[in-house]
């Protein structure tokens, strides 16, 4: 009954689960937290489907927040982003934007919950640990800057 059940809690998985893009930041990989990360969203029940080592360049930077460019934060960004390694990640999972966005807590670790990724581990709104795309939309668009796939 048991391989049963676990085939069941596997097709409805699949049925609901959808895939996003995420990073971890180069605070995080500098600060020796990945493993802790990595373990942190496996056992909260994420697939990894992608996980790549990258140095982002400042054209894939402007590029990926690009919908900020003009504000004041942009070039803190972009040059935190491109200030050493990141691990890039597909994800998949059951409603697993909102899931994701959630476990990793609020952009700011002063508001971010106890519990949550950036609310544990962040020290700064720049340097917060994780980026996590906030729509289906974005993860595909932010995954193909860096030829990664979420469909």
């Amino acid at each position: 009954m048991d391989g049963v059940l676990r085939k069941e809690r596997e097709r409805t998985l699949t049925e609901t689960s959808q895939r996003t893009f995420a990073f971890l930041k180069p605070d995080t990989v500098k600060n020796h937290l990945v493993g802790e990360v990595l373990h942190r969203l496996e056992k909260k029940g994420f697939t990894f489907k992608q996980l790549k080592l990258h140095q982002i360049t400042h054209k894939e930077a402007e590029s990926l927040y690009n919908v900020h460019k003009g504000k004041p934060f942009f070039q803190e960004l972009v040059d935190h982003v491109t200030s050493g390694p990141v691990v890039l990640m597909v994800l998949q999972g059951p409603n697993v934007v909102e899931t994701l966005r959630k476990f990793i807590g609020a952009t700011n670790p002063l508001t971010a919950e106890p519990g949550t990724i950036r609310g544990d581990l962040s020290v700064s709104i720049t340097a917060n640990v994780i980026h996590a795309s906030d729509s289906v939309e974005n993860a595909k668009m932010e995954s193909s800057i860096f030829s990664l796939d979420t469909s």
